[in-house]
């Protein structure tokens, strides 16, 4: 199977790909300061981007970064981002403490010296410059290794070059050798969920999906709140930031070196377990739990967050972050705090009030009894199988509920979103991105998908 890797980057070389260079780093502070220290610098295998859409065109995430040629300033390569550290400053936890996490830049090898910025939104969603550090790509301090060879790489879904695709990796963790079969029926069954949802479904043939062996000594990832600890391959664990269901992994270093064995632009984990959990950063990588029934949502939810820089819609789930004092604009693409909904103005129909009326408050009549209910299963540690039920409940009264709203197939600026209950709106009554009904992604988040399969695939659209 690695011989696979082996001959797409073959198919690379021959087209005068650069290969890929890795900048880890340490992003430490707390939620009133934030410093950066490089790490190491490491090649991977051949780039797998378009070699004509180096710059980010999206204006997407919290941060920026740009490696700028050094002797004529020309912008040689740039991409948004988020980052565990974005996410956790804004706990509460971050208002009491300092922490450090592992972080990476990649892009194309430069032909010449650059210089690297990291940027970060401010007031006015401007860019303000936080950290820069000059790279040679002759420096012989670069790590220039390359990929590890003892993985198996396998193909998922593969329609053609790296080059021309936008490259998705899976990789399973908490699947021991004994489980190997099953891990490769997971990869197989979540890839097809994903293209079974639009707008993925019409550009199935845009994406390459590959996908890594990690065996583990254990079956399952670590759950601290259930007292189950793992030292599984990646690292990845519930209850990060304090949130049960969350799961995400801080071991980047561990994390990079393994992805670094296929080509890839976008990372999915899939963890072999029955608990409802997952999550999902922009540009970094999403999770999601193999066999909770709410799977198929949770896999197509959390990798909206991750490919396409989604916000969450819902309001009225307990979560670990603080609220702001005041309601700056977000830079994801389907939430405002302009009740006229500038932001998508053009999907909207004439003669749609805005804000947009909708069952607000009978909504949040169900879901008061739901989340108290959750974490009435939680305290107890009942079965998984009783939060399941509950998930259908809620999904059958939510269903009836949005059935008479009377514009429920309208765009608008609906009040209720980002964990808030007012001052922020969202473009549709339902999507994906804001209950677990099977609506799929409304129509401002369709065309946010799009906009970044374009950045990544090849050839007109």
């Amino acid at each position: 199977m690695i011989a696979l890797f082996l001959l797409a980057a073959a198919t690379l070389s021959s087209t005068a790909q650069p290969v890929t260079l890795r900048v880890d780093f340490v992003h430490s502070g707390d939620a009133r300061h934030e410093q950066f220290a490089l790490d190491r610098i490491e090649t991977e295998g051949p780039w797998c981007g378009p070699p004509d859409k180096r710059i980010d065109t999206s204006n997407l995430g919290k941060y920026l970064f740009e490696a700028r040629d050094a002797a004529t300033g020309t912008l040689w390569y740039s991409r948004g981002f988020a980052s565990i550290y974005g996410e956790w400053e804004t706990t509460a936890e971050a208002a009491r403490l300092r922490r450090a996490f592992s972080e990476s830049l990649r892009f194309p090898m430069p032909p010449a010296r650059v210089d690297v910025r990291i940027s970060k939104r401010g007031p006015q969603n401007r860019w303000q410059p936080l950290w820069n550090f000059p790279l040679d790509p002759a420096d012989p301090q670069i790590n220039r290794a390359g990929p590890p060879q003892s993985l198996n790489v396998w193909k998922v879904i593969y329609n053609g070059p790296p080059a021309g695709k936008v490259d998705l990796l899976l990789l399973g963790d908490g699947y021991t050798a004994a489980e190997m079969d099953k891990w490769h029926a997971d990869a197989r069954r979540l890839a097809g969920l994903l293209f079974a949802a639009a707008p993925f479904q019409q550009h199935r043939t845009d994406f390459n999906v590959w996908a890594i062996d990690t065996p583990a000594p254990q079956s399952g990832i670590s759950r601290p709140s259930d007292g189950i600890y793992r030292h599984s391959p990646l690292g990845a664990s519930y209850d990060a930031f304090g949130s049960e269901r969350y799961i995400l992994t801080f071991d980047n270093r561990r994390l990079r070196h393994i992805a670094a064995a296929a080509p890839y632009e976008f990372i999915e984990i899939v963890t072999n377990g029955r608990k409802y959990g997952g999550g999902g950063i922009f540009n970094l990588y999403a999770t999601v739990a193999s066999d909770n029934a709410s799977t198929p949502y949770i896999f197509v939810h959390e990798f909206g967050h991750h490919f396409a820089g989604l916000a969450d819609e819902y309001y009225t789930s307990d979560v670990a972050y603080t609220a702001s004092a005041d309601r700056p604009e977000p830079w994801e693409p389907n939430a405002t705090a302009d009740p006229k909904a500038a932001k998508w103005a053009t999907l909207i129909e004439p003669g749609t009030p805005l804000p947009t009326p909708w069952p607000k408050l009978p909504m949040e009549a169900i879901e008061k009894q739901i989340q108290q209910r959750r974490r009435e299963i939680r305290e107890k540690k009942l079965p998984e199988s009783q939060m399941e039920a509950l998930f259908k409940e809620e999904q059958r009264k939510l269903t009836a509920l949005f059935a008479g709203a009377r514009y429920r197939e309208r765009v608008g600026a609906f009040q209720g979103a980002m964990y808030e209950a007012t001052g922020y709106y969202r473009p549709q009554l339902d999507c994906t991105m804001f209950t677990r009904d099977p609506v799929g992604f409304c129509a401002v988040c369709r065309r946010a998908i799009e906009r970044v399969i374009e950045m990544y695939a090849a050839g007109p659209r």
